[in-house]
């Protein structure tokens, strides 16, 4: 079985057992953290949402937040003398998706 949720303004497919990085959620190590806008629930039969899966969850636990990579930005205008570096660095949370309800 797998499920497609929305989270941080991006969609993942999750299955249980998977890790990934999702944008920050405040959440502390080791504590359960629940998905509750399931966009499409697969397996034998499909559900698929408008806009999410009534009665739909994923329950997953938080293992900790991490730095993503740097990413420098740069700003320039020719002529001026003008220019400008700044670097930023996305904080992450990692979670291991526990089980799909639905």
């Amino acid at each position: 079985m797998y499920a497609i949720i929305a989270t941080g303004g991006k969609q993942y497919k999750v299955e249980e057992g998977d890790v990934l990085r999702v944008e920050k959620l405040g959440a502390e190590a080791d504590s359960k953290v629940v998905f509750d806008k399931v966009l499409v629930l697969g397996g034998d039969a499909v559900k698929v949402g408008n806009p999410v899966v009534e009665g739909a969850a994923v329950e997953a636990t938080s293992l900790g937040e991490e730095k993503g990579k740097k990413v420098i930005v740069y700003k320039y205008k020719r002529k001026t003398g003008y220019h400008k570096k700044n670097g930023h660095r996305q904080t992450y949370t990692k979670v291991r998706i526990d089980k799909i309800v639905g």
